[in-house]
């Protein structure tokens, strides 16, 4: 009997025919012809290596064996199709099970490549061959319809869109759609979070279009996330894998249910008019549960149907607690500290004018973080507000205190000063309309003492008095930049006292208007 195991085993070392030929001791013809066949019915060595010589002839020349004798076992392809859909089946791990039993019965096995060659035409020839690459609970495809539905204004009749969020599960084909009145990150998180709830679970991967809500970047060397999009997926624990950029075949289930919910969900309502998002919304939530209990044409059942029985068990758990939506985005701060939500406009510290920052919008909070540290925190207004929300440790100490200006503040630290310094306060709260058009004035004098000290600025404030009864910032301050030493200006301002300097005091009159020399 031909050797037909020495000459697959050295034919797939490479060995000459005439090698072999003088190996085993068959003819180069022999030899030949097995390595056609072997080819042809993809029979290799080391796979075949537990046949014996018998089994392999039956293998390569099928014609020669007896009728009444078949020696290969037949795959049970409902079966296969079956194990297929479970996670982690592969046809390989199931081909290696097929040859176990085969040969535990004493039958022959297909090799690999027959046995999935067969599958496949099984599988073609059945139209099972969508449920092949999918598995349960193992992926969702999400995108948004191309076409929109009109919504009026009821007094202007002015049109606007309402947009179609679309997702399935490619195993079942379950199907959920929403209506928002825009494509911006908060209603694409939402619409998210409303499906893994619609399903009650969440699935392995999740696969998204490459638009910029979603994807900021994807190449064929990286793809970089939107920083909301990757927190929704991590508070989810599901992975993000973008389909390829025009590839729309990464992601065919949804294009197609993308077209199936066109015609069923927006050519269905074409004939209502709408006059708000809220009725469009309304509207839209009702034609899922129609397209899901919709029978299948080519198989029993339905899309809920074939979600219930084969796939609800595979999804991942919904989190405890309820996803709250949280938006990112980046922004400069500028001069005036201020960051805004789109609506208000929230302090940072002022240390940060000039730095870009990362903003972290929820429904209640608003969060500021520089360099991964949070550096401020808000509550989120709901409307709009005309004065922008700041923290006073978030102001610089100068508008720190221009914000505690008040007439009394002032008043008590003049009279700590002196009973000149007082007067000049005095006058300048009351020259004015309303007090708090002298606090510049007395701000200013704040700090004037801060740089020349108390004594100095009282015996400053004394000789502007003695000067004029309408003392200014301006006067004080020139005494004070030309009188340099704090001696020197407290003499100044007593010797003006004795003098009279240009202007004549009460103490002048008194005595006659004579000097004593």
């Amino acid at each position: 009997m031909v050797d037909y195991r020495e000459i697959l085993r050295l034919t797939s070392l490479k060995y000459s025919q005439r090698s072999i030929e003088s190996c085993v001791g068959s003819s180069r013809h022999t030899i030949r012809a097995v390595q056609e066949a072997a080819k042809t019915a993809g029979v290799k060595w080391p796979e075949c290596e537990s046949m014996t010589n018998a089994e392999l002839e039956a293998v390569l020349y099928p014609e020669r064996s007896s009728s009444a004798y078949s020696p290969y076992m037949a795959p049970d392809f409902q079966a296969i199709h079956r194990e297929l859909a479970k996670p982690g089946v592969t046809l390989s791990l199931l081909w290696s099970e097929y040859c176990d039993r085969a040969r535990s019965q004493g039958m022959v096995p297909y090799m690999y490549t027959q046995f999935t060659d067969k599958y496949r035409k099984w599988a073609r020839l059945t139209k099972a061959t969508m449920r092949i690459q999918h598995k349960p609970g193992d992926a969702m495809q999400v995108d948004w319809a191309g076409n929109t539905i009109p919504v009026y204004d009821p007094v202007t009749g002015e049109e606007s869109k309402a947009f179609l969020f679309v997702c399935v599960l490619p195993c079942s084909c379950y199907v959920y759609a929403e209506a928002c009145d825009d494509m911006k990150a908060e209603n694409w998180l939402g619409c998210h979070a409303h499906a893994y709830s619609y399903y009650g679970g969440v699935t392995r991967l999740l696969i998204p279009d490459n638009l910029k809500t979603g994807v900021a970047s994807n190449t064929r060397y990286e793809t970089v996330l939107n920083r909301s999009y990757q927190e929704m997926a991590e508070y989810y624990d599901t992975a993000i894998v973008p389909a390829r950029v025009r590839h729309p075949k990464d992601k065919s289930l949804v294009e197609g249910s993308v077209g199936f919910a066109s015609t069923w969900i927006i050519a269905a309502l074409r004939n209502q008019k709408f006059f708000s998002i809220d009725e469009v919304k309304s509207a839209v939530s009702e034609r899922p549960e129609v397209l899901n209990t919709m029978p299948f044409k080519k198989r029993e059942g339905c899309r809920r149907d074939a979600y219930l029985n084969e796939e609800k068990d595979f999804m991942k758990p919904l989190p405890s607690s309820p996803y709250e939506l949280a938006v990112w985005s980046t922004a400069k701060v500028g001069y005036d500290y201020l960051v805004s939500d789109g609506k208000n406009k929230y302090s940072v510290p002022y240390d940060l004018i000039g730095e870009r920052v990362d903003i972290r919008l929820t429904k209640n909070t608003v969060e500021v973080f520089f360099k991964g540290s949070r550096v401020a925190s808000h509550i989120r207004e709901k409307g709009v507000k005309r004065d922008p929300i700041i923290h006073s440790e978030h102001m610089t100490p100068e508008h720190r205190r221009y914000l505690n200006y008040n007439a009394d503040d002032f008043t008590t630290w003049a009279a700590s000063v002196g009973e000149k310094t007082s007067e000049v306060v005095s006058y300048f709260l009351s020259s004015g309309k309303e007090a708090e058009q002298g606090f510049k004035s007395c701000a200013s004098l704040t700090k004037l003492a801060n740089r020349y000290g108390n004594v100095r600025l009282e015996a400053a404030c004394s000789r502007v008095l003695n000067i004029t009864s309408s003392p200014s910032v301006r006067s004080i301050s020139t005494v004070l930049k030309s009188v340099r030493d704090e001696k020197s200006i407290v003499a100044a301002a007593s010797k003006d006292d004795n003098s009279y300097g240009i202007t004549r005091g009460a103490s002048y009159f008194s005595k006659g208007g004579k000097r004593d020399d």
